[in-house]
């Protein structure tokens, strides 16, 4: 036995690409050049995280447009008016909004992981959207001819069925993105969003048996853009216990970059319950300032003081660029960070004896 240690999802993407997507959005490069350069991201991305000795590879998002809105690529019913998320130092994204029905997902995750495996033998895990996060895409004010109880069952469907393909892709594991779950708490103190959050990725994750819900994890930090957070002054006290009630078998929870680690511990440890792995974050890619292996390894001792170590696995707080446009943090110190992350999580299990 030892210790688990995987990535979020998402990658920086190289600089070539980053200048492929302006240009494509100028209309000054093809379709079918920018997948090419999309593809050969994906392939250099995994052979780099492979080289760091990662045991579980990911594709780094590199074809996403971000790690919310990819399924929605190529709808023509959306209005660019939609939810506004607003982050700490000031910057917003904001989320377009329904027009019409019925909803249905444009691209699925699954083809991404399918990219993905034609480039390696190793383990690929797949980021997904939490169904929760694109129900904020129905407007306040409804569409005529199709409720929100008809949208959300759509949601559901198709959440579904993204999730479905992947397991029946083969990914290593499936993980929902719930950055959402902890802004909620921040719009909405009373905890009545959140609630509904929870219940309708239950809804869907419910559909899945125990052993493919083995498989299934779930995400949550407060937020990662522009070297900036959207929820980090929410108290992790009113989301965890919430959080925990989800119907996975993983659990990828933001620590690194928390003022009190060992109190967010102790609220994990009161919500452990048999046969359900907690992830600890154990990197902060928002900090500029690369992690020793060292300072991994301690991070991961002090989480097995709570955490039992059949239960325990580290990965990164946050994806490290999960809108494509995202230049704040270079590719390079991402895979340093990484490799931070094997590097100390070895060290950990060495020193428990694993």
């Amino acid at each position: 036995m030892s210790i688990p240690t995987e990535s979020i999802g998402s990658i920086p993407r190289p600089r070539v690409l980053q200048q492929a997507l302006t240009e494509h959005a100028e209309g000054r490069l093809s379709a079918a050049d920018l997948t090419k350069l999309q593809e050969q991201a994906t392939a250099d991305t995994l052979a780099a995280l492979e080289q760091l000795g990662c045991p579980v590879l990911v594709d780094g998002e590199q074809a996403k447009p971000s790690f919310v809105t990819y399924p929605l690529a190529g709808l023509t019913t959306l209005d660019p008016d939609g939810a506004v998320i607003p982050f700490a130092d000031g910057h917003t994204r904001q989320l377009p909004k329904l027009t019409a029905g019925p909803f249905r997902y444009q691209v699925g995750a699954e083809s991404y992981l399918r990219g993905a495996q034609r480039y390696t033998t190793l383990p690929v895990k797949q980021a997904v959207i939490a169904p929760s996060a694109l129900s904020l895409l129905y407007p306040a004010d409804a569409i005529a001819g199709y409720s929100r109880e008809a949208f959300l069952a759509d949601l559901a469907n198709e959440a579904e069925a993204d999730i479905r393909g992947c397991l029946d892709a083969g990914a290593h594991a499936v993980q929902l993105d719930f950055t959402e779950g902890r802004l909620s708490l921040k719009l909405d103190p009373s905890g009545s969003v959140l609630d509904d959050f929870i219940a309708l990725n239950n809804e869907v994750l419910g559909r899945f048996d125990e052993e493919q819900r083995s498989r299934l994890g779930v995400h949550t930090c407060p937020g990662g853009d522009h070297d900036s957070t959207h929820s980090l002054d929410v108290d992790y006290a009113d989301l965890l216990p919430k959080l925990f009630r989800l119907k996975v078998g993983n659990f990828y929870v933001q620590l690194a970059g928390e003022a009190d680690p060992d109190r967010v511990l102790g609220i994990i440890a009161e919500q452990l319950r048999p046969g359900i792995r907690v992830f600890i974050g154990v990197t902060d890619p928002i900090d500029p300032v690369v992690e020793t292996p060292e300072q991994v390894r301690d991070r991961v001792l002090a989480a097995a003081r709570y955490i039992p170590v059949d239960q325990l696995g580290t990965t990164d707080d946050c994806g490290f660029a999960p809108f494509a446009d995202d230049t704040s943090t270079s590719r390079d110190l991402a895979f340093a960070k990484i490799s931070a992350r094997v590097q100390g999580t070895a060290l950990a299990a060495a020193a428990l004896g694993l």
